[in-house]
């Protein structure tokens, strides 16, 4: 068994579920990014890394690791149906983690809210905008496991506690789509602050190369996935 398999225990919930039910607005049902399924999709390969299910490997150089190719590890089958999925899908070819993150998080939104709800942590609430388009929203239905999620990350970001590897992982996807200063009460620090210890953990030194490289690829390639999607709705608004 390789450090980072017996140093990982995996929750009742997937990174992925925690990672979404931090990003969507409690009370509204919200997403609070317009790139939640591209996020999810990391949470899934980062997931699928602290396991041993996948390496990643750059092709090059450190500095591409948005193009490294994740490769799927023989003997690791994954029990969660959404993970079994994803390796199904890593493993048809040999990708890039950009193109993972955004093929995996196809749809994943709607997937794993559904599963929230069913549950009880969150209540679909359907309804249309302007009377006319159909819209489905998930407020919080109970938050008890999001509020002790949470209080795990201020303990990282705010009070300099060491993560275990799921935080840590939570912390590194969190900081690809800047928002980690917006997921936790940080009072006596700035934005700038929570940004800077959220982008040192997302180094990943807490974990195992082989999990650090998973990190490196995932952060770097949600990130330029955001930005790509954002560049790219503003040339089509002509702005």
């Amino acid at each position: 068994m390789t450090a980072s398999r017996a140093s990982y225990a995996r929750s009742v919930t997937l990174i992925a579920e925690d990672l979404l039910l931090l990003l969507l607005d409690d009370e509204s049902g919200k997403p609070r990014t317009s790139q939640l399924d591209t996020a999810l999709g990391g949470a899934l390969l980062v997931e699928l890394a602290l396991s041993g299910a996948v390496t990643v490997s750059p092709e090059k150089a450190p500095s591409i690791w948005k193009q490294a190719k994740v490769r799927v590890e023989p003997g690791v089958e994954p029990e969660d149906f959404v993970l079994a999925e994803a390796m199904r899908t890593i493993g048809e070819k040999e990708r890039s983690a950009q193109d993972l993150v955004v093929r995996l998080g196809k749809g994943l939104t709607d997937t794993l809210c559904s599963r929230l709800s069913k549950r009880g942590v969150l209540e679909r609430r359907d309804d249309k905008v302007l009377g006319l388009f159909p819209r489905t929203r998930w407020p919080a239905r109970d938050s008890a496991h999001e509020d002790d999620v949470r209080r795990q990350l201020t303990a990282v970001l705010v009070e300099g506690a060491e993560p275990e590897p799921r935080v840590g992982a939570l912390v590194a996807l969190l900081h690809a789509v800047d928002l980690a200063h917006q997921t936790v009460p940080h009072a006596g620090l700035s934005n700038g602050e929570v940004r800077k210890r959220a982008k040192e953990l997302a180094g990943g030194q807490w974990a195992a190369v082989a999990v650090r490289n998973a990190i490196a690829a995932v952060t770097a390639a949600t990130a330029a996935a955001v930005v790509a999607a954002t560049t790219a709705a503003a040339v089509g608004s002509g702005t």
